[in-house]
């Protein structure tokens, strides 16, 4: 019969995915997507709501390396010059001891805070109090105290409350001074325990009840926090302009330290040049206060002497011999100088251990040894940019390390360059001693009263002109001082933060999208995990054979639908199953048909039944032959008595005219099971059935053979053979995908013929479409709104249903 008929089988090719199935199927749950989309939008508004918004503050500086002012002044080795690297500059921005002076500029040792249950909120300088701590005396470092306004004069502290919100904070869980809570105090009132000092100033007028909340920071935990939190990177990689940032919940407060911060490590730089000045002059006051004393002496030597004598003029023949004697001993005082110098240069490297930032220039001091000046610079400039590394890392660090193997490298040039120039500078004093003896000899000539005098007056000069050059030397580096400036500048100052946390519109976007996926995914999940076959598509993918039909569900309250409902929309579907049957059999004077399913559940018998209705209306002689004889159903539903039927025929006990049982309705007729026996496959083995079915085919025009499951039972093939159509009967959201492996089996490996597929009990799924169902002859239907609509009288209108009601309608099928 099916190769007459050349059914093919399902196709095997790869189908193109039918984009519109899958968008009709899922948004049918709108409803569900719009309530998910609400209560995400919903929580992440609540989120933000109870969330401290994070700002971040910018401000940027430029690191000059140009040579300051005081080198172009006074040294040609341009000993003030500290290039430095921007990895330096990054590490020191990010110290605790720049943090620390630049929190002195801006007094965060006291927060303060609103009373409130939605978040924390700072109010920094909007403080109607002021809280001013006594960091001299004894301070524990408090956690959340409230202020709660007693009198227009007067307040008390108490315990912050630990809310939903602050009840994991740290602010309320750092121990309070229970010496100064619970009591009254008035502003301006010095609050002071033995943990604790400080005063309270009212700032603005307060009313009473109203409450806030204050805490007193440490200085040094203020110095940690902040030098963390402080972020400094290269604007660009090719300038040398740094970045400052900063993560801050009070925008003002973030602004205000990162510009604290930026003049802070300007002033440091600043100090950081004029520390050499400063050790320069240091060192020319110390000589400046022995030169003076000896050159007091000398003038007091001069005056007594012309006091005891008449001021004498020396004669001209000695006039010259006088000068070349001064030059000499000028000289001479000079290498004097100089040799103390190096004594006191080698005596400082020598005592010092790996900072020599303070050491005293040579070029300041009128040493002019291009060496030395190169030595001690490189000196100064290793030793500065160690101080500034230690800052932030401790001395086992590796770059600190192979600095102070540079700095020892150094350190010893510099004591065999002091060795070699003390050896010359002597060697230069004895030739210049040697000269003034032959001079002093020559002015030994003079009268002795002139020769004292000329004596007298030339050590008065020697330290007249010493005592000189040192003032003209602090007038210079003075000078030098007063005009340095910083290398560093800020290019913009902090102004504006940018909010950073929450991400209010990427966080609503996110849960837009995820109150969208949210209930996909888990539709989807539930779909790939549901084994049950919901809807015509995924029938035809799932089956093998040819569908026939669709049968519409019914919620009448009997099982005969369409002989007591002629006219029903589920009626149709019958009607066209029928007219796909009177195709497939068309060249048969008797068409049998076996109905039969997976599993029992799946509505064979009540498309039995509803068949042989839908036949005998029109005109058929139709006969039902209750062929399950471990479940019998066919008498309960038609209301028969079980009593006689089948198997009783088949044993022996009832005659045929004993089992076949006419109804009220014309045309329509039933054999019933009958009691179920201990045997049933054995039983319909029998040659008495094939005798009744022969009989049958001469009596109806159509034989319906309401047989057991396919799956369950094994006589079900052994009935096969009385059969011309078969209907494979498959129930929406009730066949697993897994109970039609047998049958496709079954029906590739041509074990079956002549299969059909028939979808029953199909509910709408709250979206309008229509479908085609193919078989032999086709089967139209439309679904809209929840029924089968087609071409007979529409059903009388139900009563409207609720809201709620009708949405459990859209999710049904």
């Amino acid at each position: 019969m099916r190769e007459a008929f050349d059914i093919p089988k399902f196709e095997d090719d790869d189908k193109p995915v039918d984009i519109k199935y899958y968008l009709i199927k899922y948004f049918r749950f709108w409803p569900i997507y719009l309530m998910s989309i609400i209560v995400a939008l919903a929580g992440m508004f609540m989120y933000h709501r109870y969330t401290v918004e994070q700002y971040e503050v910018k401000g940027s500086m430029l690191i000059n390396a140009a040579p300051s002012p005081e080198v172009r002044i006074l040294d040609r080795s341009n000993i003030f010059e500290n290039p430095g690297t921007l990895e330096n500059d990054m590490l020191v921005f990010t110290s605790k001891n720049l943090a620390a002076k630049a929190l002195e500029k801006v007094h965060f040792d006291v927060s303060y805070f609103a009373c409130t249950t939605i978040k924390e909120i700072e109010l920094y300088q909007k403080s109607p109090i002021m809280v001013e701590v006594d960091w001299d005396h004894v301070q524990q470092e408090h956690g959340l105290i409230n202020l709660t306004v007693v009198g227009e004069e007067e307040f008390t502290l108490s315990i912050a409350d630990q809310g939903l919100f602050n009840h994991f904070s740290t602010k309320t869980s750092i121990p309070k001074d229970a010496d100064i809570l619970g009591k009254t105090y008035r502003f301006g009132e010095v609050i002071e325990s033995s943990r604790t000092k400080f005063v309270v100033k009212k700032e603005k007028s307060m009313e009473v009840g109203e409450k806030l909340s204050f805490i007193i920071h440490n200085p040094s935990s203020l110095a940690d926090y902040y030098s963390n939190a402080i972020s400094v990177r290269p604007q660009n990689n090719y300038g040398s302009v740094l970045q400052v940032t900063l993560r801050t919940k009070v925008v003002e407060k973030g602004r205000d330290y990162v510009n604290a911060l930026m003049n802070a490590y300007m002033e440091h730089d600043l100090e950081k040049k004029n520390q050499i000045a400063e050790n320069t002059l240091q060192f020319i006051e110390d000589q400046m206060y022995v030169v003076e004393d000896s050159l007091k002496l000398a003038e007091r030597r001069m005056l007594d002497f012309k006091v005891d004598n008449k001021m004498l003029d020396v004669d001209s023949e000695y006039g010259g011999v006088l000068t070349k004697i001064q030059a000499l001993e000028e000289r001479h005082q000079e290498m004097d100088f100089e040799l103390e110098y190096y004594k006191s240069l080698e005596t400082y490297l020598s005592e010092k251990k790996g900072d020599y930032s303070e050491t005293v220039a040579p070029s300041m001091m009128g040493i002019t040894d291009a060496s030395l000046n190169n030595m001690t610079q490189q000196l100064m400039t290793l030793s500065m940019e160690r101080k500034s590394m230690l800052s932030v890392v401790n001395e086992n660090h590796p770059d600190v390390k192979k600095l102070d193997e540079q700095v020892g490298r150094l350190r010893e040039n510099i004591f065999e360059n002091i060795k070699n120039l003390v050896a010359n500078t002597e060697k230069k004093q004895q030739e210049a001693e040697k000269k003034l003896a032959a001079y002093d000899r020559e002015f030994s000539k003079l009268p002795k009263a002139e020769s004292n005098y000329a004596n007298i007056f030339r050590e008065f000069k020697l330290r007249e002109n010493l005592y000189n050059y040192l003032l003209e030397k602090q007038a210079e580096v003075g000078i030098a001082k007063a005009s340095n400036v910083s290398d560093i500048s800020v290019v913009d100052y902090a102004k504006r933060g940018s909010l950073i946390f929450p991400k209010k519109l990427n966080n609503y976007g996110m849960a837009l999208v995820l109150g969208l996926v949210l209930p996909l995914g888990f539709i989807l999940l539930y779909d790939f995990v549901n084994d049950k076959i919901l809807d015509q598509i995924q029938l035809k993918n799932a089956i093998r054979m040819p569908l026939l039909g669709t049968i519409g569900y019914s919620d009448k309250k009997t099982n005969m639908l369409v002989a007591e409902h002629p006219k029903s929309i589920a009626s149709e579907s019958f009607r066209s199953l029928r007219s796909a049957l009177f195709y497939i059999a068309s060249d048969k004077k008797c068409k049998r048909i076996l109905v039969t399913s997976s599993v029992s559940g799946e509505g064979k018998t009540f498309v039995s039944l509803n068949l042989a209705a839908a036949m005998a209306l029109s005109g058929k002689k139709t006969c039902v032959l209750g062929m399950d004889l471990r479940k019998p159903r066919i008498a309960q539903y038609v209301g028969i008595s079980n009593k006689s039927g089948l198997s009783s025929y088949l044993v022996g006990r009832s005659s045929k005219a004993e089992i076949v049982h006419q109804t009220e309705h014309e045309n329509l007729y039933f054999i019933p099971s009958g009691p179920v026996p201990p045997n049933p496959s054995e039983l319909l083995l029998k040659p008495q059935l094939r005798e009744l079915m022969a009989s049958l085919e001469k009596e109806f025009e159509v034989v319906i053979l309401d047989t057991p499951p396919l799956a369950l039972v094994s006589e079900t093939k052994d009935l096969l053979r009385f059969s011309d159509v078969n209907l494979y009967i498959v129930r929406q959201d009730y066949t697993r995908k897994k109970y039609l492996l047998m049958i496709n089996d079954l029906y590739d490996n041509d074990q079956v013929d002549n299969f059909y597929g028939v979808f029953n009990a199909v509910k709408a799924s709250g979206n309008d479409f229509g479908g085609y169902n193919y078989g032999y002859g086709y089967n139209y239907s439309f679904i809209k709104k929840g029924y089968y609509s087609g071409y007979y009288e529409e059903e009388p209108a139900s009563v409207p249903k609720g809201w709620f009601a009708r949405m459990l309608d859209r999710f049904r099928g």
